[in-house]
């Protein structure tokens, strides 16, 4: 099979993905070998490539928003069978029986492992899965689709819950890439207002069209205080820029798996009982959840396609902020 490997970090531009030649991976106990139809193009894919994060060991396949069929199941691989189209995300493991899991916060798992990071991911023709956390998928979505609901998707919808997001209330999007672009639409379908803030045109018009009340840049005052707000941009500078626009009483969620240095700032900004608190990954039920209601709603992704060929070019466009709505890489 062909798969695109990471021997060293480097600038997207020097193309530091390589494609490559590889082994079929054989399914070992609890696992399914899948055939890749398309993987979702994802920021966390570009820090591992440029080695903001770096991954256990080198050389790794990145990737981990994989669509695609069980091609083989290894010894006691339960749940699946041949030919069933499965979900590969970010979450990939855990170990089931630390307090953490015992408590439903398997994101927070010591040895939780992940897609892409700790595992061979998606960037390849076929990739290796845990039965018991691959996800069934929506039939009525197709592959490009359904691809950045698997990590784009489900984070934004855990961002919003830790955000403590209630159904009416206002809500602040930081930066409007892959993953907003799906919470807003959730967000809406909890009949939320809410106001998006990014520097590009092109994606308020889309934040305007997927039901924004208002869109402008992180300098602008908002039409009103929010309630809630969920920052996607790695920028650290934008927490108390963003703090400023929040009631008291209100909060702040940061999805960035990397971010810049967050600056010293004045106490007043948290004051008022505002909470201000990171999202580290995802469990699997938030997955089963996020998918399940992305039918009901139904979440429309925006994609742009890229031949599974053009990897490195894929996270050019999206570094350079190229890409509106979510990238995929099709097979």
């Amino acid at each position: 099979m062909r798969a695109w490997r990471l021997y060293e970090p480097a600038p997207i531009e020097k193309h530091p993905l390589r494609l490559e030649e590889t082994a079929d991976p054989e399914p070992g106990p609890g696992q399914l070998r899948v055939r890749v139809r398309a993987c979702g193009v994802c920021h966390t894919d570009l820090h591992t490539a440029e080695g903001e994060i770096t991954p256990p060991a080198y050389p790794i396949t990145p990737g981990h928003q994989v669509v695609g069929v069980v091609e083989a199941l290894g010894p006691g691989a339960q749940g699946w069978a041949v030919g069933d189209r499965v979900g590969v995300p970010w979450f990939y493991s855990a170990c089931g029986e630390c307090e953490y899991c015992r408590r439903g916060e398997q994101n927070l798992c010591a040895q939780a492992r992940f897609t892409g990071f700790h595992v061979d991911g998606g960037y390849a023709e076929a990739v290796l899965a845990e039965a018991r956390f691959a996800l069934p998928l929506p039939a009525e979505m197709d592959d490009r689709s359904l691809a950045p609901l698997l990590c784009a998707g489900i984070i934004g919808y855990r961002s919003l819950r830790k955000a403590d997001l209630q159904p009416g209330e206002r809500l602040g999007l930081v930066g409007f890439g892959a993953s907003a672009h799906l919470a807003i639409q959730v967000a809406r379908r909890w009949e939320c207002e809410v106001y998006v803030f990014t520097r590009s045109e092109s994606h308020r018009r889309l934040a305007r069209e997927l039901g924004a009340d208002w869109a402008g840049g992180v300098e602008e005052e908002a039409p009103a205080p929010l309630d809630r707000a969920v920052i996607f941009a790695p920028a650290g500078s934008l927490v108390p820029r963003v703090l400023e626009k929040i009631r008291p009483g209100g909060t702040l969620a940061i999805n960035a798996i990397h971010m810049s240095p967050i600056p010293e700032m004045p106490y007043r900004l948290i004051y008022g009982e505002r909470t201000l608190r990171s999202v580290a990954n995802a469990t699997y039920q938030d997955g089963v959840a996020f998918l399940k209601l992305a039918a009901e709603i139904p979440i429309r992704a925006t994609v742009q396609t890229y031949p599974f060929e053009e990897a490195n070019g894929a996270l050019q466009d999206l570094k350079a902020s190229r890409v509106e709505g979510a990238a995929v890489l099709m097979l």
